[in-house]
């Protein structure tokens, strides 16, 4: 079954790592169709993506939500990767009519359990649906940061970002952008668009991005995951609580088994998005 559209979000909360960017101009929609992991023509009012931007070899650069409103694309990233991103769009702008602000201090981003009316432009999260609603907003703000999104995003299952991402090493379909609806794969060229098709259409996903609980206390990002021999089978990324996302070599894996991570146990288990024809 489908997962149901009930937000796990309780209240609003600010997303103190998250900034904006902005890009207006005639080409800024053939601009990001040219580089970006989705299909740009899929927005619409109140309707966002979720995309990628790629090394040529397609491995994993940025992550990002896209909405627009009035004549202006908002681009959703990690704040402390703003200028990298910003910067690369840049170098391939070339001579297009595309002008790329940065609005880091213009606006912010809240997470919520519905649509809120105050923003400049609320819309659902595209990933999932129980991840409810994202909104741009002008500061000042009054909702305050809290652990409580983290929370729903790692009892669903989803990496944020360079958090679980390794920079231009991991593969997207590692970590789950196919179904997490953040790639197209009928859309045409984009950078990195002939390695991510060959690694769906013709080869075998060997490693994932998969939530797991922790039994003890939590490991730093980059922990070695070891089964009972005591060989190397993934390593741990983000976490908080009981609750983590580790990268995983399938064939050695196995979800509800537990397996070491320093002095902890992390047992890997398989998420309502997960494809039913296993990798």
């Amino acid at each position: 079954m489908p997962p149901q559209k009930i937000s796990l979000l309780n209240k609003p909360a600010l997303l103190e790592n998250r900034a904006i960017l902005a890009l207006s101009g005639s080409d800024r929609k053939n601009f990001l169709q040219g580089l970006i992991t989705n299909d740009i023509n899929a927005i619409s009012d109140n309707s966002a993506i979720y995309a990628a931007l790629l090394t040529p070899q397609g491995k994993y650069l940025h992550d990002f939500f896209i909405i627009e409103k009035d004549d202006t694309i908002f681009l959703d990233c990690e704040r402390g990767r703003m200028a990298d991103i910003h910067r690369r769009l840049m170098m391939y702008r070339l001579r297009a009519d595309v002008n790329i602000m940065d609005c880091s201090e213009k606006y912010a981003v809240l997470a919520s359990p519905e649509l809120l009316s105050e923003g400049l432009i609320s819309y659902p999260d595209p990933r999932h649906p129980n991840m409810g609603f994202r909104t741009i907003i002008v500061p000042p703000v009054s909702y305050q940061t809290d652990d409580h999104y983290d929370e729903c995003r790692l009892s669903l299952g989803l990496p944020d970002g360079a958090r679980d991402f390794d920079v231009d090493k991991t593969l997207i379909l590692e970590g789950n952008m196919e179904e997490l609806n953040g790639v197209d794969f009928t859309k045409g060229c984009y950078v990195g668009q002939e390695v991510t098709a060959r690694m769906k259409h013709r080869a075998i996903l060997k490693k994932r991005l998969l939530p797991i609980t922790v039994d003890g206390s939590l490991p730093t990002r980059g922990t070695e995951i070891m089964d009972n021999d005591g060989k190397k089978i993934g390593d741990i990324r983000s976490g908080l609580g009981n609750k983590a996302i580790g990268y995983f070599r399938l064939a050695k894996m196995t979800f509800n088994q537990s397996y070491h991570c320093s002095d902890a146990t992390v047992t890997p288990w398989q998420p309502d998005w997960y494809p039913k024809t296993n990798d």
